[in-house]
């Protein structure tokens, strides 16, 4: 009678330490969405008594109701919330149009630029390209006094010019991220339509634009998503409430608090609601974005 001796597989450690990595950066990642959700879904009353527990504590749906404005302020007092008011809808429009127009000419603006240093040969070229590089290591809070005193003099505050004049134009990330693109393009193209008498600028529209597409779209993304969370700048120029951006609307909810505690689960419901379109876009575009940056050569 033979035996077989079977050989054991040695245990990968640094596999099952790589996954345990990931699971934790998973956990870490969603575990504040499902806080957050689990907050809206709570009455105020019974977060106090029920801190510990990741089940909604008293389900209701009032938080929601008093971020869409379907509660009077009666009723979210015996809701639980602190009677605060917040104009959701008014706030939404307004960064859904800060974050638009934004996007739209920081992006149009940016790839005129990275045509520029991709295409043009002109003196100091590189130079430039390096300056427009450096500027990245700038905190914008360095800028913030500058532009404010500027938009200030020109007697832009509390108006939506004010508020997106800093963003309309370009940024160094966006005109280097289209360069590497435009780089990569073949000039085969672009060389025959200037044998046939076509200018820089018919072949940028008639012929890079419709080519860079997918990039475009993607930068459009990630600038989208950038404008639709920023804060401080709005902060500081926008105080009306004509022009306040959603972001700001919350945090000046926060601050609301005629019953002397803020209204947690209405906050949440809020931020929830206010974060929609990102997950949105990127479950819809996410893969477009890792490849589109992988192409373009950023590591």
């Amino acid at each position: 009678m033979t035996t077989q001796t079977l050989t054991r597989k040695p245990t990968n450690w640094r596999r099952i330490g790589a996954w345990s990595l990931v699971v934790l950066a998973l956990i870490a990642t969603i575990l504040p969405f499902l806080w957050m959700l689990r907050t809206a879904l709570s009455t105020n009353g019974s977060l106090a008594s029920n801190s510990a527990n990741l089940l909604p504590a008293d389900f209701s749906l009032g938080a929601f109701k008093r971020v869409f404005g379907m509660q009077s302020t009666e009723e979210a007092i015996a809701d639980g919330g602190s009677g605060a008011a917040i104009d959701f809808w008014l706030y939404l429009r307004n960064s859904i149009l800060f974050a638009t127009v934004t996007t739209a000419a920081q992006v149009f603006f940016s790839a005129l630029a990275a045509y520029a240093f991709a295409r043009l040969r002109w003196p100091g070229r590189d130079k430039v390209f390096a300056l427009f590089l450096a500027t990245m290591m700038i905190p914008g809070i360095f800028t913030a006094l500058p532009n404010f005193l500027l938009i200030k003099n020109l007697g832009l505050l509390n108006t939506f010019a004010g508020m997106m004049l800093p963003f309309l134009f370009m940024s160094a990330f966006a005109i280097f991220f289209l360069r590497q693109f435009f780089l990569s393009m073949s000039r085969e193209v672009e060389e025959a339509a200037m044998l046939d008498g076509a200018r820089h600028l018919r072949i940028f529209f008639q012929i890079v634009l419709p080519n860079a597409a997918a990039p475009l779209a993607t930068l459009a993304l990630l600038t989208f998503v950038g404008q639709w969370n920023e804060y401080f700048w709005p902060l500081l120029v926008a105080t009306d409430e004509n022009v306040r951006v959603l972001t700001v609307g919350l945090s000046v909810f926060k601050s609301q608090s005629p019953q002397g505690a803020p209204d947690w689960s209405g906050l949440m419901a809020a931020t929830i609601v206010a974060a929609l379109p990102v997950l949105i876009l990127f479950i819809a575009f996410g893969k477009r974005v890792i490849n589109s940056i992988g192409f373009s050569g950023i590591k």
